[in-house]
């Protein structure tokens, strides 16, 4: 056993923040903040020799780094984890501080969940080979609805990509493309043993057997302290009133919430892969115009700098 154990992975606003409680409500595993710089930076190489071993600067930017400061770890003890910064490896440093976490909170398995993670699993993957990943997916048209109505969205993509304002329609469902399919993708690569694919709509209607079956694939036994995470709600988390409710059907609702034209405007960008998915579509044919609107919106955004290039 190796840790981080599991990366929890999805398109943003899939629901993974109420899987993360979730999971991390089981006795024996725990969940660490969102890390989007465990990949990143080893990509970048920043901090790092050739031969992928750390370097005092590395440390430094870690301990500077404002989502480093999440895990609440001390500053001396993750000093100490280094070591000399020139001996250790990134993928056995960030171990460490995955046991680190762990112990503090008296759980031997520890994973994390990053949504942006989906478009870089085979970076974790090729650094954690035994770790298992979790990908959640949510019918794309309630996410649409979730980044529209998410605050920080303007300060995030898809919500800074340059087609957003006029469209965050067929914006988000190409964002929402991007990151299933991607996650799909490394999950053949991975097999059954390491890729767990779960639906937020089964999540929600069938927690007790979803979880069950979450807790084979991660090798533990099934506890219905999965299904009681709220019990375990910090008391000054600012995020209680949403993220620390019990299971409910979902706020969103395409069906009854997303006006019939944005619909047809989504369906038309990425119906194909709805279809894959099982998502029953509104509209089986869309209207002329709206195709040619939704594939110059998709050639739009596939040209542009900001969007995630095929790595």
């Amino acid at each position: 056993m190796s840790n981080p154990y599991v990366f929890i992975v999805g398109c943003p606003r899939s629901g993974t923040t109420l899987l993360r409680h979730m999971v991390d409500a089981h006795p024996e595993i725990v969940i660490t903040p969102e890390a989007h710089w465990i990949p990143l930076w080893f990509e970048e190489g920043a901090g790092l020799t050739a031969e992928g071993m750390i370097t005092p600067e590395l440390i430094a930017r870690l301990l500077d780094h404002p989502k480093f400061a999440l895990f609440r770890l001390g500053r001396k003890d993750v000093i100490a984890l280094a070591g000399d910064g020139h001996s250790l490896s990134y993928a056995a440093l960030v171990t460490a501080i995955h046991d680190l976490y762990g112990k503090i909170r008296s759980k031997a398995f520890v994973g994390n969940k990053t949504p942006d993670s989906a478009r870089r699993m085979q970076t974790l993957h090729a650094l954690w080979p035994e770790a298992r990943f979790v990908h959640l997916i949510r019918d794309g048209r309630d996410v649409a609805l979730s980044l529209r109505a998410w605050p920080r969205v303007t300060q995030k993509r898809p919500g800074t990509l340059p087609t957003w304002k006029d469209d965050p329609v067929s914006t988000a469902a190409l964002w929402w493309e991007l990151n299933v399919r991607r996650g799909r993708e490394g999950g053949r690569l991975l097999g059954s043993g390491l890729y767990h694919e779960l639906r937020y709509e089964s999540l929600i209607a069938n927690p007790a057997e979803e979880c069950a079956n979450l807790c084979a694939f991660l090798g533990l036994p099934y506890d219905d302290a999965m299904l009681r995470f709220y019990e375990n709600r910090p008391r000054k988390s600012l995020s209680a009133r949403n993220d620390w409710r019990p299971i409910t059907p979902s706020l969103r609702d395409w069906r009854t919430q997303m006006p019939a034209e944005e619909v047809e405007r989504f369906e038309a960008t990425v119906g194909e892969l709805l279809d894959e998915l099982g998502y029953p579509r509104a509209f089986p044919s869309v209207r002329h115009a709206v195709m040619e609107h939704s594939c110059k919106i998709r050639e739009l955004l596939t040209q542009h700098s900001l969007w995630p290039a095929r790595q």
